[in-house]
Parts: structure tokens; sequence; C-alpha cells
């Protein structure tokens, strides 16, 4: 268990040491357990500098940090995403906006850059955060329940502990079972389209009958949906579409995958090599657009429809862009490949929707009559 003496850093002290490093290596400290020690070291070694440095091997590391700082420690070791020996170490974001927004701390850290940090991190590492993860996970400032979104929508601070925008992100909603007018709407209005109270009550009634089948509702799904009440387009036109898609893989070589998009009105090519063919295909995907915008891959999800080695597979996928913009499309066929790639192509295209409609304005869908 956590066992540090106070007295063995008044030695340390005494020998020279400017900083006086509490370690918590093991993660078994306790919040209360580390407060103590800080004051017991402060008593034992005034003047010098008290840092604490905790694991997360018991899930406390942030909360052994904070209770460091608010003791008396003028420093605490953290890393970003808190990625780390074992189960890591203490959480850089969490940390450090815990204290700055719960505690009233001034740490000198510029929060907007917390989410784009993180971000590059996990894209080097290769260690991506959980959705779940505070302040930088993927569903952190994601709702779907209706009343979540009512709320928020009236006044943020209902279901959010601080705006997205501070630490370099945006709010978005989800369509599915739990889904409600308010939220259906908003989602609606980032793609520039407008519907009147019947209309918004068919497609809210239509998301939930998918969502209560099991299924996940996409942004391509709830367009759809949109188009089958209202008899309209969405407002704006497919900005990318794919023109032609060559894949080599096989043993000893690197997958490659060359693609040529129609991009607004022209054509582009480009080639990628990547860990397996969908990856390879993807990240030429990615790279063709990063001109227009920066288009990361969220989430990817492949399950088989049917049995057998001709089985239809569907591909969801959530894509989300500079600006915090996030979309979510989906595709079907027996070419895995061919199937991520469409998806891909459909993300980026609601993604180049949304950031139109953001600079555009909204725009009204008239119903035509027909109710699909």
């Amino acid at each position: 268990m956590f066992n540090s003496s106070a007295g063995s850093y008044s030695e340390v002290a005494r020998a020279g040491a400017d900083v006086l490093d509490i370690p918590d290596t093991v993660g078994t400290a306790t919040p209360e357990r580390m407060a103590e020690l800080v004051r017991l070291t402060r008593e034992a070694a005034p003047g010098k500098i008290v840092s604490v440095h905790c694991h997360d091997d018991f899930g406390l590391a942030v909360a052994n940090s904070i209770a460091g700082v608010i003791a008396g420690a003028s420093q605490f070791h953290a890393t970003v995403n808190g990625i780390g020996e074992r189960a890591g170490n203490a959480s850089l974001e969490e940390t450090a906006l815990a204290l700055k927004f719960l505690y009233k701390r001034e740490l000198g850290i510029k929060p907007e850059l917390i989410y784009e940090t993180s971000r590059m991190v996990a894209k080097l590492t290769g260690v991506y955060p959980p959705p779940n993860k505070a302040i930088v996970g993927d569903n952190a400032f994601g709702h779907e329940s209706g009343i979540h979104v009512h709320g928020v929508l009236e006044m943020p601070s209902t279901y959010e502990p601080i705006n997205p925008e501070v630490v370099g992100r945006r709010r978005f909603f989800v369509a599915g079972k739990h889904a409600g007018s308010h939220g259906i709407d908003a989602m609606l209005r980032e793609y520039g389209i407008d519907v009147d109270e019947d209309q918004l009550r068919q497609i809210v009634q239509e998301v939930k009958r998918l969502g209560d089948m099991g299924k996940t509702v996409t942004d391509a799904d709830l367009l759809a949906i949109a188009r089958s009440v209202t008899g309209r387009l969405p407002p704006g036109e497919t900005t990318a579409s794919l023109s032609g898609l060559v894949v080599v893989t096989g043993m000893g070589i690197n997958p490659t995958a060359s693609i040529r998009l129609r991009l607004k009105d022209h054509e582009i090519s480009t080639s990628s090599i990547g860990v397996g063919p969908v990856d390879a295909a993807l990240r030429a995907l990615q790279s063709m657009v990063k001109e227009i915008a920066e288009v990361r891959l969220v989430e990817y999800r492949l399950e088989a429809i049917t049995g057998g080695s001709d089985a239809l597979g569907e591909v969801l996928i959530k894509v989300e862009d500079d600006a915090g913009n996030v979309a979510s499309a989906r595709s079907v066929g027996t070419d895995i490949v061919m199937a991520s790639v469409d998806a891909m192509v459909d993300g980026i295209n609601k993604i180049l929707q949304k950031r139109a409609a953001r600079a555009g304005g909204n725009t009204r869908v008239q119903d035509s009559g027909n109710r699909g």
C-alpha cells in the first residue's frame, strides 16, 4: 500500500534537493493520504517545491493529484489522455480543468487547445481515449435524450459542466430511440433544413421506430427520413463523389489504395498506404479533401448482416472535422472496402453540407404533400 514518510523528505531537503516529489507509482494512494503527506512534507521541508506523481491503478490519479495541489503541492505530473504504464497516469485535461473550473486555480494553460492536443497525441501514439472519457472522449459533449437536448438548448449548463468551445469542441446531437423533437430539429438545422411541426413529428416517430428496432440512426438516415417526409432533397449539392478505386494488397506488400474523386467541379487522384486495404482507402480519401476540410475518422464499425463468404457487411462510420462538426453514415455491401469507401464519402459530404449550412444560413424545406 501507499507508504511514504515525510521524515525522508526532510532528509532529502537537507541534502540540497529543491523539488520534493511524492510518487504514487503503483496507484494505491487515497486523496486523504495524499493531502496529509503533502502537508507533512511542506512542514518538514519549508520553502521547498512539493510535487505529486500519481498513477491510475485504482482510478484515483486525478483525485489524488487534485488533493495534493489543494493541500499545497505546487506541481503535479500528468499526461495527455492519461496515457502511461499499466492503467496510466493522471490525465492532464481532467486534472487541469478540474482545478481551473471547480477549484478556481489558474494553471497557465490554454484550454481551447486541449482537444486538439488530445487528438494529436492519440494519432501519434495510436492510443485513443474511450468514447466516454471526460473532456476529450468522443461522447463527452454528445446528447441524445430528448429532455437532455431540450435542456441544453435552453440552458447549456443544465447538462454541460462547461461550454464545449472552451476546450476546442462543439456539442452534437444523436438521433435514436431516446431522441426528442428539439434534438432532431437541431440536427436538421445543422444541415440547413427547417421543417414544420407536423413534418418534425413524423420524422421523430420514424427515428424512434428505427431506434426501438436496435438500429443506429446515422445522419444519412436522418436526412433520408426527412426527404421521405418532405418530398424534397436537403439544400446543397453532393460535393464529393467516387470516380474510381483500385486497391492492392497481399503478402509482403503494403496495402495501397488509389482513388479518383470528383470534388466539386474537378477530379483529383491520389494513393495512400495503410495497415490494411480499408485503412489505406480511407486515408486516401481524408488526404484528398484536406484542402477543404480536415476530416478525421472518429468511429468505424463493421457488422455482418448475412452469413457465408459472400456475406453482406454493414459499415457505420462517424467523422469529425477541424471545426468540430460531427456526421455519421452507413453503407452495405459484400465488398467491405467498397462499402467503407462509400460510407466515408457520404460522411465527408455530410460534413461539407454542415459547413456550408453554417456559412450560408438555414434554408427552409417546403412541404410537397408527399409524406412517404
